[in-house]
């Protein structure tokens, strides 16, 4: 036994997420003091509390820009909120749909027979029938999709509240409106945190009233929580990013290269839209994914540990080591968010970026300490783990290693895309300089770029697999991934930072403010957009370990011995597995460039056809253009969505297993490297051009102001990047681990039943 009883780990854990939520709503109500209505404002001396800057505002005064950002904000939320209803409609549906597939593929592998039945790996014990596996299963598969769904709109309603309060705190200098975004950003990942853990543990407590002593078949019906968390993020992360990248390809192509005004310029009819679209993609669909990551992550842990000498012993803390890890992970969170928003005051703009990457830095290293107190306190001295048959003796130090090889691993993929996509440093620096000779030579040193930051987080997610799994088997590569997730709500803060800081300087644009502001909402919105790609370096990286956990989870499952490429069953798996990331980039890709076609269309032929617009007395339609984004992005992601979810489903009822085991194999290997590829190509071209417009050094000044040349090619590399880094780049890791958690969930009738076609022949 660990040091902790039963039962205090059984109040550590509620706790730990109560807290976090806690933390959560007190940063919300500190956000909220940011007032955003003029009417409450004309008592005493309001202008002088809000506005502290030396020269009035060119043209506007302070109440009426106030009035103006509080109308945009309210556009926004609109926007976003009805976009999410409609598209949650649809998922309810498919939902049902989906829970029903589960009940129906796992009741069939005994007939639909309510006896009990011997366990699968521990033979003389009498375990739950299959029925009830299908039943809890199904009631996980819509929990884990609930909280899927709550964590994307709780995000995106932070997100739409705090960006105006951002716009009017830059007004007071950039350290205010920093404090404002970021904080916002904790809120939304304290409680995607928090809700993460308390939900799956409440799941297992009430799963336990039924299962009692078979933990086998608990916790195997838990992995459902995790595929539900996983196809909402799938179809959130498609459709959102679908949205967003068709209005502002929509909105840049026209209004930039065409027309020659500025990005966030109010005459641009798309310009609502692409801002909906940053809550809608970035937040909500970043928000699902990292919670099914997280999700699957602890479900694949859970589930190796249950066949392993913890779960035939019943130790209960160390089975539940890893919800352990997590609430741990909260506290720690909780205190590194306090560096950045209490403890150190930004000064300066050059400050933002470091200030972020302090912030993963400290996490990491109280988190290593964090994971040394839960794995000596929770974990027996040593134990047994099942690896493929064999028993494996682990010691609980063995364990600290392999999280704290993933949390670490996390932080080098999160620094390496950081050094690639930030316009510090010479990558992006050498791609802006290759803008001179046109758009031509920025498409290939960008993609070249992007090719080459896949290698140094490749060579960090083998080491921690190759750790990891000497030292704990699968269960070491299920708490690697865990590690890397355990700092999750730091890792959101940061990410969330970003959007919300774009959606800033929309406002500040629209609303007609100063040119110091926007140039101070600029500054935070270039450092955001690193940070969002260190947000989706950290997704791939914790997805490529979560799938690789579950898919050894599924290979156990389905009573696999070996898994052996050199068989043409495994081996036709492995080379369609590695094909399909290519056919869903190809689905999302083109579903982004029609919807944009539409969107460049309809912005045209507004500015063709409304007298006045260009001259700004005219207002600009910009209600069609949101119709248009929605209406694409809720057709266009069926077809990447049903490719991802029926594959898994179709390769193991016709192919079997071995066949399904190659696909897994494939898709991990071949998404991992096209996904950060995609991600930090396109963020490497949107900050090359940021680094031409500041003109913050003597070379950038060289490449030109806005509306040079080299600015015109710097825009088209942009363009062309935004639906690799915020379409399929982000949604192939949800790719990668969807198919495998399904694949785990399906195992048992796969096993029992698959294979029909080979049975046939």
């Amino acid at each position: 036994m660990g040091l902790m009883s039963e039962g205090l780990t059984q109040v550590l854990i509620p706790v730990a997420a109560l807290v976090g939520i806690g933390f959560a709503l007190f940063q919300w109500f500190l956000v909220s003091k940011v007032r955003v209505s003029s009417e409450s404002g004309l008592d005493n001396g309001y202008k002088d509390r809000l506005i502290e800057e030396d020269e009035p505002e060119e043209g506007i005064d302070a109440d009426e820009a106030v009035a103006k950002c509080a109308d945009i904000q309210n556009a926004i939320s609109e926007g976003a909120t009805s976009f999410l209803f409609t598209e949650y409609k649809y998922l309810g549906i498919f939902t049902v749909v989906f829970g029903f597939i589960i009940f129906l593929f796992l009741g069939s592998v005994n007939g639909f027979s309510t006896q009990s039945e011997p366990c699968t790996y521990n033979k003389g014990n009498i375990c739950k029938p299959a029925l009830a596996n299908a039943f809890f299963s199904t009631i996980a598969f819509l929990l884990g999709a609930l909280t899927s769904v709550l964590s994307g709109f709780l995000g995106m309603k932070i997100a739409t509240y705090a960006n105006a309060r951002t716009t009017l705190e830059a007004r007071k200098g950039v350290g205010k409106a920093f404090i404002t975004a970021f904080r916002s950003g904790a809120v939304m990942g304290f409680l995607l945190a928090a809700n993460g853990l308390l939900v799956l543990y409440v799941s297992i407590n009430v799963f336990k009233l039924y299962y009692g002593d078979d933990w086998e078949g608990l916790y195997e019906s838990i992995t459902g929580y995790g595929l539900g968390g996983s196809s909402m993020a799938l179809f959130g992360r498609v459709g959102g990013g679908i949205y967003t990248k068709a209005a502002d390809v929509g909105a840049d192509l026209v209004g930039k290269v065409e027309r020659n005004i500025p990005e966030d310029d109010p005459r641009n009819p798309a310009v609502i839209a692409d801002n909906v679209g940053d809550n809608v993609g970035d937040i909500a669909g970043m928000g699902s994914d990292l919670f099914g990551s997280y999700a699957e992550s602890s479900c694949a842990a859970l589930f190796v540990a249950s066949i392993s000498s913890i779960g035939i012993s019943h130790d209960y803390s160390a089975m539940s080591y890893p919800l352990i890890i997590s609430s741990m992970g909260i506290v720690v969170c909780l205190i590194t968010t306090l560096f950045a928003t209490d403890i150190f005051e930004i000064k300066d703009v050059t400050e933002i970026e470091p200030t972020l990457k302090r912030q993963l830095l400290i996490s990491t290293i109280l988190m290593t300490a964090g994971i040394a107190i839960v794995s000596f306190s929770a974990l027996p001295s040593e134990f047994t783990l099942y690896d493929f048959g064999i028993e494996k003796v682990v010691k609980n130090w063995y364990l600290f290693f392999c999280v704290s090889i993933g949390l670490w691993a996390g932080l080098v993929i999160g620094y390496t895309t950081e050094y690639y996509t930030s316009n510090a440093y010479s990558p992006v620096q050498d791609v802006a300089d290759s803008c001179r000779t046109g758009a031509a030579t920025n498409v290939i040193f960008g993609l070249a770029l992007g090719y080459k930051s896949v290698i140094i987080p490749i060579f960090a997610i083998a080491i921690a697999i190759y750790v990891s799994f000497s030292l704990a088997a699968m269960y070491g590569i299920a708490v690697a991934a865990l590690g890397m997730l355990s700092t999750i709500a730091t890792g959101l803060a940061i990410d969330a930072y970003g959007p919300i800081s774009d959606n800033a300087g929309g406002i500040a644009e629209m609303a007609g403010m100063s040119h110091k502001i926007r140039e101070r909402t600029d500054a935070l919105d270039a450092a955001g957009n690193t940070t969002a790609a260190i947000g989706k370096g950290f997704a791939i990286g914790s997805a490529a370990l979560v799938s690789l956990a579950l898919f050894g989870a599924f290979v156990s499952r389905a009573g696999i011995k070996v898994v052996d490429v050199l068989t043409p069953k495994v081996f036709i798996g492995l080379i369609v597995g590695a094909m399909l990331p290519y056919w869903f980039s190809a689905m999302t890709m083109k579903s982004v460039g029609s919807a944009a076609l539409k969107m460049v269309e309809e912005v045209r032929r507004q500015f063709n056809n409304i007298p006045g617009l260009m001259e700004g007395t005219a207002k600009p339609d910009y209600a069609t253009c949101v119709k248009i984004s929605t209406d694409a992005s809720l057709k266009e992601m069926i077809p990447p969505g049903a490719l991802v979810m029926l594959t898994p489903l179709i390769a193991g009822t016709l192919f079997g297993v071995e066949t399904l085991a190659g696909v897994l194999a494939g898709s991990l290997v071949s998404g991992v490297q096209v996904a950060i590829s995609a991600s930090n190509t396109g963020g490497a071209w949107d900050n090359a051009k940021k680094y031409i417009e500041a003109g913050a050094t003597e070379h950038a000044r060289m490449l030109g102001p806005k509306g040079s040349d080299a600015h015109k090619a710097a825009v088209i590399g942009d363009t062309i990047g935004d639906p690799l880094k915020d379409t399929s780049g982000p949604s192939l890791n949800i790719l990668i681990k969807l198919m495998a958690v399904e694949s785990l969930v399906f195992a048992p009738f796969f096993a029992a039943h698959g294979g029909l076609l080979f049975k046939l022949l």
